[in-house]
């Protein structure tokens, strides 16, 4: 493969890692805002984070080209750098994997309770769990092509889906403003969740060969990718929808209806609960394998059976309790996800740059900014933490 192809290959992994089920959750949390108000806050969160991203190919200049996260942070702060950044992914795969069996089963248990109407409420939960967990448990180079399939599926999906929808979009709907200054608070951890994808960089570092020029160039367009398809699915939500209606839909299968419910077609209905179900499934997939392989890494469990089984045990049943506790918790799992994403995103590549620079200051690449960029970008990671903190204690 040339290294055009490469190039334009990991635009698409960064961007695929970022859209995902998060991008559900949008016009849920965001209703309240209306759609000027949350694409401001979508355009913000996106500069932080391609900044950040920007951060950490800083960093990766310094290390060798085979470095991941936690290399960094044990280089430049240590085995206390090494720790923080492994209990916070241990926490955001842990917390994604919950929002996601929580939101894939309560829409699994539309399904479940169509054909078995006397089937228990956790029966969706446990179905798409199982379903998931199955995959996983085959390996890597499976979960790759199924992977693969799923979402070459739910792109065109989301496409088709997009395409109809547009007709139904008044410009109206599209001016609603805020309804509650807290309702922003409450908004921001699960849309700066939506924009991770910091996880996948120091694979795209190898995979390019540590080419500083490709790698500023693939994270600034595969960080953009999102937001314009985020702004655009906001639009449809709002315009198609409105906000008054949204902010009736306190749950996911709530959301994917009303959706449907503007088309009334049910070839629409079904291309939508398929997209929702695409996104749910393509994104538990990547976040349960990257947990399970981290597992096995850690517990050194071994790739037989009875290992993959040991880990698979440990991999799903803590957020598959989540969700057996917390059927309808798809948004409270996103929102917490986001405190360890700002430890990963935010302030350990912030830590690191600052030690960084004062051990290389005639370093070939420094991200734009200088000393005052990274303190704005600390002070809107605890902001972010802080309305998450104050919507776990209902603050907001």
């Amino acid at each position: 493969m040339n290294h055009r192809n490469r190039i334009i290959g990991s635009i698409f992994i960064l961007a695929g890692t970022t859209i995902g089920a998060g991008m559900l959750a949008l016009p849920l949390t965001s209703a309240g805002l209306g759609f000027p108000v949350s694409v401001a806050i979508m355009v913000v969160i996106w500069a932080l984070m391609a900044y950040t991203g920007m951060l950490m190919l800083e960093l990766h200049q310094h290390v060798p080209v085979t470095a991941t996260l936690h290399g960094l942070a044990e280089e430049f702060l240590g085995w206390k750098g090494r720790l923080a950044a492994t209990v916070a992914m241990l926490f955001l795969l842990y917390a994604l994997c919950a929002a996601y069996i929580a939101g894939g089963g309560a829409l699994m248990q539309q399904r479940v309770i169509g054909h078995l109407p006397a089937a228990p409420e956790f029966s969706g939960v446990l179905v798409f769990t199982l379903i998931i967990g199955l995959i996983v448990s085959l390996g890597t180079s499976k979960v790759d092509i199924i992977n693969r399939i799923l979402f070459v599926l739910k792109l065109i999906v989301l496409l088709v889906t997009m395409v109809m929808l547009t007709p139904e979009v008044a410009g109206s709907r599209l001016l609603d403003m805020p309804l509650e200054q807290g309702l922003l608070v409450a908004a921001l951890p699960v849309i700066f969740t939506s924009f991770g994808f910091h996880s996948c960089i120091p694979s795209l570092v190898r995979y390019l060969n540590k080419d500083m020029a490709a790698l500023k160039k693939i994270v600034m367009i595969g960080s953009s990718l999102p937001l314009v398809v985020y702004i655009i699915w906001q639009a449809l939500a709002f315009g198609a929808v409105g906000q008054a209606d949204l902010m009736q839909n306190s749950n996911l299968p709530q959301f994917v209806n009303s959706i449907a419910a503007v088309m009334q077609s049910d070839w629409v209905e079904a291309a939508i609960y398929l997209f929702a179900d695409l996104a749910l499934a393509t994104s538990f997939l990547g976040v349960s394998l990257g947990l399970f392989d981290f597992l096995a890494e850690k517990f050194k469990r071994p790739n037989n059976k009875r290992g993959r089984t040991q880990t698979g045990l440990i991999t799903f049943i803590p957020p598959l309790i989540f969700a057996l506790f917390y059927p309808q918790g798809f948004i409270m799992a996103l929102g917490y996800a986001a405190i360890a994403l700002v430890i990963i995103a935010i302030v350990l590549p912030v830590l690191m740059v600052q030690k960084v620079r004062r051990d290389y200051p005639q370093a070939n690449f420094q991200a734009v900014g200088g000393t005052p960029a990274l303190y704005i970008a600390l002070v809107l990671g605890v902001l972010i933490i802080v309305a998450q903190l104050a919507v776990a204690f209902n603050l907001v």
